[in-house]
């Protein structure tokens, strides 16, 4: 073997070695996965381990997908908006894009200004996660998604264990768990589903209720300034349901805030979020174990060309990301998304679909 071709032989032996230690599962290919169950579907791509699409009935039983996205896969690999997409290591904003853990500091890539956003330029939405199950048959149609996040990934400390399964179940329902096991250093972890919603099949935003009487307020950067103030007397009260576009004017852009969801600080499943929509008599109930939920409504949509030759601009669907509070890292007052060695992080949602 000439010495060329043993060098080109050992590079390509370390890239895909150092592929498969730094999580980024090497041996996978990008695909498209289904579940089924009755007139209830929901495609995946293993990218991201994104929802590419949810499909439910009407009150007449039409059909028809309520997901924003693409249409082939390559959109989601060069996606801008997380459309559909599991984000981390930590979802949302990290002021400065660095942390102080145990005494260390850490730098992380920032990929916003001077921030970080959704885990880095990097981040879970933009890497292959490996299928370990796929089963579109029985009473729950499952699938379930594993990566290896290696220490260092965006700068984070620490080998992460993660996996996310999607579940289907009776009457219409979504079931999400995601769980992150720290294998060998303390981290921060806070997962979040980036799915943008519309009920209306693109052309509603819908009626809303948010079980939260108090949330996170932010500076012109959206970084939280540590207070959890009430919603009382602000555009951000949704404890009535009320059209979500009917106080956006009195926002900059519209919604993307975090709300500090109601019920003591434990992490039982309780209702998060309602929203109606008229035309479609579709109705959509969020719950989940986590604290706080961003609710976004895509402000930053801009021209983007979606599926079916449709091109999504601001507000053209909804995000409901529960979540741990953004940039806990830098607010002491906040609770803890630090996962140690041996403990294991667990996000619950459940999404339930009907009509009326």
């Amino acid at each position: 073997m000439a010495k060329s071709q043993f060098s080109l032989l050992l590079c390509l032996s370390i890239v895909v070695g150092f592929g498969f230690l730094s999580g980024s599962w090497a041996k996978e290919t990008v695909g498209i996965y289904e579940l089924n169950k009755g007139n209830f579907s929901v495609k995946f791509t293993n990218w991201g381990a994104t929802i590419m699409s949810l499909v439910v009935p009407d009150k007449h039983g039409k059909l028809a997908d309520v997901v924003l996205g693409y249409d082939r896969v390559m959109g989601y690999k060069n996606d801008s908006v997380y459309f559909g997409a599991i984000v981390g290591r930590v979802a949302n904003r990290i002021a400065g894009a660095q942390f102080t853990l145990d005494g260390k500091h850490y730098k992380l890539v920032a990929n916003e200004g001077k921030n970080m956003l959704h885990g880095g330029s990097k981040g879970f939405s933009d890497v292959i996660w490996e299928v370990k199950k796929h089963i579109n048959k029985g009473p729950a149609p499952r699938i379930v998604f594993a990566y290896s996040s290696f220490d260092g990934e965006e700068g984070f400390p620490g080998n992460l264990s993660v996996t996310v399964s999607y579940t289907l179940l009776e009457d219409n329902q979504l079931d999400i768990i995601m769980k992150a096991k720290a294998l060998n250093k303390a981290t921060p972890v806070n997962l979040a589903q980036h799915t943008y919603w519309n009920l209306g099949g693109h052309d509603s935003n819908g009626v809303g209720v948010i079980f939260a009487s108090h949330y996170t307020p932010v500076d012109g950067k959206l970084i939280p300034t540590g207070k959890v103030v009430s919603v009382k007397g602000t555009p951000y009260d949704f404890l009535e349901p009320h059209a979500i576009n009917s106080k956006m004017d009195k926002l900059p852009n519209g919604y993307d805030i975090n709300y500090a969801l109601n019920g003591s600080l434990s992490h039982k499943m309780r209702t998060a979020a309602i929203v109606y929509d008229k035309k479609s008599g579709r109705k959509m109930e969020l719950l989940t174990n986590q604290l706080g939920v961003q609710f976004y409504t895509g402000n930053y949509l801009n021209g983007v060309k979606g599926k079916h030759g449709a091109v999504y601009q601001a507000h053209a669907g909804l995000c409901f990301e529960t979540q741990g509070f953004p940039d806990a890292v830098n607010h002491p007052n906040f609770p803890s998304q630090i996962v140690r060695p041996g403990h294991t992080y667990k996000h619950h949602m459940l999404f339930k679909f009907s009509t009326h």
